[in-house]
Formats: structure tokens, sequence, C-alpha cells
């Protein structure tokens, strides 16, 4: 499983809007690698900002 499918699956199972660092605390990945994934995801419009600094999937 890459990181980015991780992150994606942390995300389904948060079930809630959830912040760059809850997700590297979830999945134990480096919170840098978990902003870059994050940069990835928001330019391919896969996730939105319901809140300031929390995000979910699309």
């Amino acid at each position: 499983m890459t990181e980015k499918e991780q992150i994606i699956d942390a995300f389904k199972n948060a079930g809630k809007p959830v912040s760059a660092g809850d997700i590297a605390k979830t999945t134990g990945l480096d919170r840098k690698l978990v902003d870059k994934i994050f940069a990835e995801l928001k330019k391919e419009e896969a996730i939105v900002s319901p809140v300031r600094c929390k995000w979910e999937l699309k």
C-alpha cells in the first residue's frame, strides 16, 4: 500500500474532518510526507476543507 493510499484510508476511517497532524499520528507517516501528499490531493481536488485546518475527502 502506498503512502497516498494509507492517507486516503485514514480519511475514510476517521469519518470526520481531520488535520494533517491527525493523519500523521494515525498512519505513523512523517508529517512532511503527509503535507506533501495533502498538497497533491488538494491539487487533484480529492480533499476539501470544511473547517479551517481540517480536511475531508470530497
